[in-house]
């Protein structure tokens, strides 16, 4: 964690890693659909890949991971992640387990002890959750991580749920693959009555290799300054990852 003078700067990232598939071609969904059930040795190799990236910043949260399953060769991918990128502390969400043939998760690494994570199911069909990680306790900040549906009826039900979990929270972020865009009625629900906004809300994330959609984002709350807001330009995933600096005043503590 970088300080400067009397204040601490954050750096987070939101990352869909695709549970460790390197995708870079619309024609792969069909030609590599194997990597969605079956081992594969490039995967380990592109995972070192990812860690090299996020080893650069505090807070990472991770959506579409694999928690230990036959297409990841049993490998607990968040787990491997805060190994090989040296975070302290780690956490996972299994929200769709298929028995051994997938554990999509949601993952948690950082530098910072937590002092509490909780974590939720989200309306709609099974399999989606958020994890809801708190730094500093009450008066500190808390980073929620999620992965929405991808219809719109369920996204506005999660969008909705997401909104009152953060509603009484001093100093929030909310990061992950939301799947929908910036000028999206889910957007609109989730920012017009709150505080939360959209600091990186121009920069497309999808498809990786020719960016055209802007559906993974980092909110903050209009109490927390940001600086760097950007897409990062590492293709290792369908999703290019996001990332920004939080500047907190020194007042506020986040160890545990």
């Amino acid at each position: 964690m970088g300080n400067s003078g009397d204040l601490q700067r954050l750096k987070l990232l939101s990352y869909n890693i695709q549970a460790g598939i390197d995708t870079q071609r619309y024609r792969q969904y069909l030609t590599q659909s194997w990597k969605q059930v079956l081992p594969h040795r490039e995967r380990l190799v592109n995972l070192n890949r990812i860690a090299t990236v996020i080893r650069h910043y505090d807070i990472v949260g991770l959506q579409e991971v694999d928690s230990g399953s036959l297409r990841s060769g049993f490998v607990d991918q968040t787990e491997y992640l805060a190994n090989q990128a040296a975070f302290p502390f780690w956490y996972k969400q299994v929200n769709r387990s298929l028995g051994k043939l997938a554990q999509n998760s949601n993952g948690l690494l950082s530098r910072i002890r937590p002092s509490k994570i909780s974590e939720y199911k989200l309306p709609g069909l099974p399999g989606r959750g958020v994890i809801v990680c708190n730094f500093g306790g009450d008066t500190g900040l808390t980073v929620c991580i999620m992965h929405l549906a991808l219809g719109r009826r369920a996204r506005l039900r999660q969008v909705a749920f997401i909104r009152e979990l953060v509603a009484d929270l001093p100093h929030v972020v909310v990061m992950g693959d939301l799947n929908f865009g910036c000028d999206s009625p889910e957007m609109r629900l989730l920012t017009g009555t709150s505080r939360l906004t959209q600091p990186a809300c121009e920069m497309n994330t999808f498809p990786s290799w020719r960016p055209i959609r802007k559906i993974d984002h980092i909110l903050v709350s209009d109490s927390l300054q940001v600086e760097n807001a950007k897409v990062v330009e590492y293709p290792l995933s369908d999703h290019l990852p996001i990332g920004i600096d939080v500047i907190i005043p020194s007042g506020m503590r986040l160890a545990a």
